[in-house]
C-alpha cells in the first residue's frame, strides 16, 4: 500500500488534482475523491468538468444511480461505492479508512500541515506501508522529499 503525502505550496489543489486523477483514469484504475465539505465537493465537481479546455474527467458526486460505473467518485466518506483502488484525501484530513486502498494520495496546504506530520509519523512503523513525501521545488514541479 502506498501513501503519497502531498504538501501544496506552490499549486492549489485545484492544479494538482486532475493531473493524478488523468493518471489513475487513463491507467484503467478508478478514483474516490474524498472532501468532508459539501461546498468543496462541489467545487470538485465543477472542476472535473471544466480544468481542460479540450476535455473533462467522467466522474458524478455520490449516491447517485450511477455510483458504482464512475470511474471518479467524489463522496464525503472514504467508501468506494465505485470499486475504486486509489483515494484522493482532498481536504487534508487523513483517514485511517485510506489504508484499504492500493494508493492515498493525501492533499495539504499549510494550514494542514501539522495533522500530516502526524499522520506520517503514525504510519512510519505501520507493515506493509510505503510512505511518500512530495513537495513542490521554486519552479513548481514536484520532487520527492522522503
Amino acid at each position: 500500500m502506498q501513501v503519497d503525502f502531498y504538501h501544496l505550496t506552490a499549486q492549489p489543489l485545484e492544479r494538482v488534482l486532475p493531473r493524478i486523477a488523468e493518471r489513475v483514469v487513463e491507467t484503467g484504475g478508478r478514483l474516490l475523491i474524498v472532501a468532508e465539505s459539501a461546498d468543496q465537493r462541489g467545487a470538485l465537481d465543477r472542476l472535473l468538468w471544466t480544468y481542460a479546455p479540450d476535455g473533462f474527467l467522467p466522474h458524478a458526486q455520490s449516491d447517485g444511480e450511477s455510483d458504482a460505473a464512475q470511474p471518479i467518485l467524489i463522496t464525503e466518506h472514504p467508501a468506494a461505492q465505485n470499486a475504486a483502488r486509489n483515494i484522493a484525501l482532498a481536504d487534508g484530513v487523513w483517514r485511517e479508512e485510506a489504508l484499504g486502498f492500493d494508493r492515498a494520495f493525501h492533499f495539504f496546504d499549510e494550514d494542514r500541515i501539522t495533522h500530516a506530520r502526524a499522520a506520517w509519523k503514525a504510519l512510519a512503523d505501520r507493515d506493509g506501508i510505503e510512505r511518500r513525501y512530495w513537495k513542490q521545488n521554486d519552479s513548481g514541479r514536484w520532487e520527492q522529499a522522503a
